[in-house]
């Protein structure tokens, strides 16, 4: 038991070093992932429901589906309790993952909210 919290301290205090030496603002994804201390399982989970979400946000465009709101709403009610569904949106639409889906989906929150503000 304490060999493995001594490796898994170490791959903690090795990791601190890595994000010190690259720049986690060119990978706000990646920073939203460690920083929100996000599991492997997590992570895997996440990738799935996007390509998910990609795949059905392509088939209803092909369709003619011109409002992608609900795909939105189920992307942020399945989105891991840890992560924001604003900031993880962002943050992939500058990593550049799924790209139509996220541009999709921002011009969605930004009509949203001017909608709000009147």
């Amino acid at each position: 038991m304490l060999k493995e919290f001594g490796k898994c301290d170490t791959s903690s205090f090795h990791i601190q070093l890595i994000s010190k030496v690259i720049n986690l603002n060119r990978y706000p994804f990646i920073r939203l992932i460690i920083e929100n201390n996000i599991s492997e399982k997590e992570y895997n989970d996440l990738m799935e429901l996007l390509n998910g979400l990609n795949q059905t946000y392509h088939q209803q465009k092909e369709e003619g589906l011109i409002d992608f709101t609900t795909l939105l709403v189920r992307f942020a009610g399945m989105l891991n309790e840890k992560l924001n569904p604003n900031e993880t949106i962002a943050a992939l639409k500058k990593e550049g993952y799924y790209p139509s889906l996220m541009n999709e989906f921002t011009n969605i929150i930004t009509r949203e909210s001017k909608i709000r503000k009147r």
